[in-house]
């Protein structure tokens, strides 16, 4: 089971999950390595950055940049590359912990 099953069976058990992601595609508000903690709702708002898959794909931790009541949610990282729509998303990230230190947190 890779990380993203992983994250995807807790956030369907318990409603919540850790996982790390990597890349640059969210700075500035996430750096590589940061260890995003999850939490599984039942509705996501714009700005939401989340866990979700979209044409087949794990998209670790990208923005909702709009909603639609027939698409879903379009998937953006914070570049303006748009990931695609989607109607799965398994959860928000509420607080990213990098170097011991706190950079993002919402509730």
């Amino acid at each position: 089971m890779n990380k993203y099953e992983r994250l995807k069976s807790g956030l369907e058990t318990t409603g919540t999950g850790k996982m790390k992601a990597f890349g640059s595609s969210m700075l500035p508000i996430l750096k590589s390595g940061t260890l995003l903690t999850f939490v599984k709702q039942a509705e996501y708002v714009i700005g939401d950055i989340v866990f979700c898959k979209v044409k087949g794909r794990y998209i670790d931790a990208h923005k909702v940049i709009k909603k639609d009541t027939n698409k879903g949610y379009l998937i953006a990282n914070n570049h303006g590359f748009e990931n695609g729509w989607t109607k799965v998303i398994y959860g928000r990230v509420i607080l990213g912990e990098c170097e011991n230190k706190v950079i993002y947190k919402k509730d």
